[in-house]
């Protein structure tokens, strides 16, 4: 099949989005299909705008010369058009945040052509982003286009479904991993210690600071029974704060920040752990929860966050309602070793259902559903 993968964000920009376009076009491209991506970010190397060749994949950079190289098009309907025009596909995959102006714009363009669209939406609308959405339908009544949606868990499907109430059946199309590239050997500790991750970007949206007050809190209610210690994966503008708010809370000899780590040095950094712990709640999904989750680490998650799409309560990890909750979901992982070494047996054991041959058959479907 002919596919157009649409995203705002590509290679060399990294995160979560665009390494998922990458790791999906990838796959289909040893699957046999015929794979481009069409992005508005700008290659730092030879290739501003144009094509251009990363991973054995066909990128077509649609990239303007605007302030900080944002991955937007003043004229996105027409270039992607022109694009679509001079080399034809089966079936255009729009890839879409809260905010992708770039590839809502490449929707029109591909209605324009009658092509087969479906649309990936990554990220958990929030209070504001389903009316805005909502209205936006509502006026330009998009849903009506025969545009195919979906997302990447259930609790993002129907943040979905609630913000374009017309659009019908919102598919989930969960990203996806091998599991092969996260099975490590675990490092045993001696004595009474429990040993926590966490990898994210320091960000205020991924909670770095609650997580820290988190930590605090268990490492007091743990206090003569059980050493907490923390090892903190991921960079951002929210990592000197952190710094400031672990030395200030008495942390220094209980939190370790590593910075940034490529995919080796997580794995020995899950390798090194007993418990994973996610502090956000606007997650649409959570492929490093996921990836520790495979590496046999319970994962400690907020029932409200899109890691329920492979954390069940009790099997994988433990669920709470709020921090207080997540707080006591620690404490307790830490002092029941039973139910520990369980979690952590189920989770080393039985592979997720978000495999690359899982979802590539959910993609395959879900392009037979928009028409291809």
């Amino acid at each position: 099949m002919r596919v157009a993968h649409v995203s705002d964000c590509f290679a060399p920009r990294t995160g979560g989005i665009e390494s998922q376009v990458r790791a999906l076009a990838g796959r289909q491209v040893a699957a046999g299909d015929e794979v481009r991506v069409i992005t508005a970010t700008p290659g730092h190397g030879a290739v501003f705008a144009g094509t251009d060749i990363v991973d054995g994949i066909r990128l077509h950079r649609v990239a303007a010369r605007v302030p900080f190289e944002l991955p937007v098009h003043p004229r996105t309907r027409r270039e992607v058009g022109a694009v679509l025009d001079a080399d034809p596909v089966d079936v255009v995959h729009v890839h879409a945040g809260v905010i992708s102006p770039f590839a809502w714009g490449a929707v029109r363009a591909a209605h324009d052509r009658g092509l087969p669209t479906l649309v990936t939406v990554h990220s958990v609308w929030g209070g504001l982003a389903r009316p805005a959405f909502g209205a936006s339908d509502a006026l330009a009544r998009w849903t009506d286009w025969g545009v195919t949606l979906s997302a990447v868990s259930d609790l993002a499907a129907a943040r979905v479904a609630a913000g374009l109430p017309r659009s019908g059946e919102v598919l989930v199309l969960p990203n996806g991993i091998d599991p092969a590239d996260w099975v490590v050997e675990p490092v045993g500790v001696e004595g009474n210690r429990v040993r926590v991750a966490t990898v994210m970007r320091l960000a205020p949206r991924k909670r770095t600071g609650p997580l820290l007050r988190m930590l605090d809190r268990a490492r007091a209610g743990l206090a003569g029974r059980v050493e907490l210690t923390a090892t903190l994966v991921g960079d951002g503008p929210a990592r000197d704060r952190a710094e400031r708010q672990a030395r200030s809370s008495g942390l220094d000899d209980v939190v370790r920040f590593t910075g940034r780590l490529d995919r080796t040095g997580i794995r020995q950094v899950l390798a090194n752990s007993d418990v994973y712990v996610q502090p956000s709640i606007k997650e649409s999904f959570g492929l490093a929860a996921l990836e520790a989750r495979t590496a046999g680490l319970p994962v400690i998650a907020r029932a409200q966050s899109g890691s329920t799409q492979f954390i069940n309560n009790g099997v994988e990890g433990l669920l709470a309602a709020d921090d207080a909750g997540m707080v006591a979901a620690l404490i307790r992982v830490a002092t029941n070793r039973e139910l520990l070494l369980a979690m952590t047996e189920h989770n080393r054991s039985v592979a997720p259902m978000e495999t690359w041959p899982h979802v590539l058959a959910a993609v395959s479907a879900a392009y037979t559903a928009a028409g291809a």
